[in-house]
């Protein structure tokens, strides 16, 4: 709960759609693709785009973008403006590198050569200074402070042995795999195709989904010409809103072509010598909406054993479980049902409390987190209460909450965390608080329940979140579901960088 006050942000959303069979379509893909930027508008805010084209020869492409919601920045009139097409690339943002402005706004088109691509980004380039030197070193100008126009540039380079004639695009996405090891997961349109392509650390999501008549989207008798589309996203809960099945993950350092024709991987680029992958393993604890799927597994499944590992860890004598509406709450039912605790509410959250309705004045801020949060004083007066919660940053989130608790009612209240400490920033794509602003690198955090009025304060130990989180891809290692190795190449691991300072790759500055 506390991510949503503390300035962390959760980075950006990609979504493409290339129609099946003959074209033209009778596929609303512009439609498809603003729905599926809806089910990802947790992962940003701020702005959203999309880039529509026909796939002809030369293809015609269509653009809208706005800043806001979805729903703010696609009014009727513009998903009219972009109904004729057979395939898109989308991206909701929030804003990692560049300033919050519209220029800023993905998907970014240029031209090259053999003509435009489209490109949207998730993710953050860790050496993205040495990256914009050499582009502007070439001639090039940048417009805009993204990581995603420089991506653009850099593909539209043509490789040193490429013919002047035919554009060899898995040559030039290598070429930028070589350049840059992480982070990025890319969606590359050009003509009638779109490439989705993952960093060799897979250190962002990307999953494909299979569009299918509704009257079968639920049934296991969808064949291969049943399918009306394929899709491709940041997160695999947005298929379900748009009618598609899950397809699979494309894989760290894998790029896909998905065409009119279907779905075909083309190649995988390695990683350095034996490193091991690199999902953020924040995905699971907070980023994603639970009803995803990543490596085989539910984000859901995985906090709650997150829970389960966090009541081994740090038990408590208490009378009731509970958490902050509601990131942390598959964590708080697995806390509950390990430790044998009974799991009740003790906060209702309003929903409707918004950030510039109305200013501030002295009372208000007094009041402070009554304004979101209402006590249901009948579940916990006179009782000692655990309460989870998913991240404590700041700690300036939680400290009015136990005070509210605790005037309401409750004996105890006593704190347990879902996740690590984070102690270090994170130069992949997510925004996290400075160094300093941490409040696990703060003097304060050696007695952290005293400072914000906590009974005790426990979180779960880095090896319990990597165990929690890799004992679901081991079960399904047991059953050949997937390799130890997830054909990509290397061991399956994970990004703890920002909990343990530990990087994936080597940072340049």
């Amino acid at each position: 709960m506390e991510f949503e006050e503390s300035g962390i942000g959760e980075e950006c959303g990609v979504f493409g759609c290339v129609a099946a069979g003959e074209w033209p379509t009778q596929l609303e893909v512009a439609q498809v693709l603003t729905l599926g930027l809806v089910a990802l508008q947790h992962r940003g805010q701020e702005s959203a785009g999309v880039v529509t084209s026909n796939g002809a020869s030369p293809p015609t492409y269509t653009t809208h973008k706005g800043m806001g919601l979805v729903s703010v920045a696609f009014p009727p009139e513009a998903l009219l403006k972009l109904r004729s097409a057979n395939l898109g690339i989308s991206h909701t943002r929030y804003s990692t590198t560049g300033n919050s402005e519209l220029q800023n706004c993905q998907p970014f088109v240029v031209d090259t050569l053999h003509g435009k691509i489209a490109v949207a980004h998730n993710g953050e380039l860790v050496n993205a200074d040495a990256l914009r030197k050499k582009v502007m070193r070439h001639g090039v100008g940048l417009s805009t402070s993204s990581d995603s126009e420089l991506i653009t540039q850099l593909l539209a380079f043509t490789p040193p042995m490429e013919e002047l004639d035919s554009p060899d695009w898995v040559a030039r996405i290598k070429n930028l795999m070589t350049e840059t090891p992480t982070s990025y997961s890319l969606l590359v349109m050009f003509k009638d195709v779109i490439y989705a392509v993952r960093d060799p650390y897979g250190n962002r999501p990307l999953c494909i989904g299979r569009l299918v008549p509704v009257s079968k989207l639920y049934s296991s008798g969808a064949g291969e010409d049943d399918t009306e589309g394929w899709v491709v996203s940041s997160e695999s809960c947005s298929f379900q809103s748009i009618g598609a099945k899950y397809y699979r993950e494309i894989l760290p350092g894998e790029i896909v072509q998905i065409s009119k024709d279907g779905v075909k991987s083309l190649s995988i680029v390695p990683r350095h010598e034996d490193d091991p992958s690199a999902f953020c393993i924040f995905e699971y604890v907070y980023f994603a909406r639970p009803d995803s799927i990543f490596e085989g597994q539910m984000v859901y499944t995985v906090r709650q054993r997150c829970g389960r590992q966090l009541a081994i860890e740090a038990p408590t004598d208490a009378d009731v479980v509970s958490t902050v509406p509601e990131s942390a709450t598959p964590a708080a039912l697995g806390y509950a049902l390990q430790s044998g605790l009974p799991y009740i509410e003790v906060l209702c959250k309003n929903r409707y409390v918004g950030r510039t309705f109305i200013q501030p004045n002295t009372r208000l801020r007094q009041l402070g987190v009554a304004k979101k949060f209402g006590a249901l004083t009948d579940n916990f007066a006179g009782k000692r209460v655990v309460l989870i919660d998913d991240s404590i940053v700041r700690g300036n989130t939680i400290s009015p909450i136990i005070k509210l608790l605790k005037e309401a009612g409750a004996t105890e209240v006593h704190i347990r965390v879902a996740s690590p400490p984070i102690r270090f920033p994170c130069y992949m794509g997510i925004n996290i608080p400075t160094k300093e602003e941490l409040i696990a690198n703060k003097p304060e955090f050696q007695d952290i329940a005293g400072y914000i009025g906590a009974d005790s304060v426990q979180y779960l130990t880095v090896e319990g979140l990597v165990s929690a989180v890799q004992k679901g891809i081991a079960s399904l290692q047991k059953d050949d579901l997937i390799t130890s190795s997830d054909k990509s190449g290397g061991r399956v691991g994970h990004c703890t960088a920002c909990l343990t300072g530990k990087y994936p790759v080597e940072l340049e500055w």
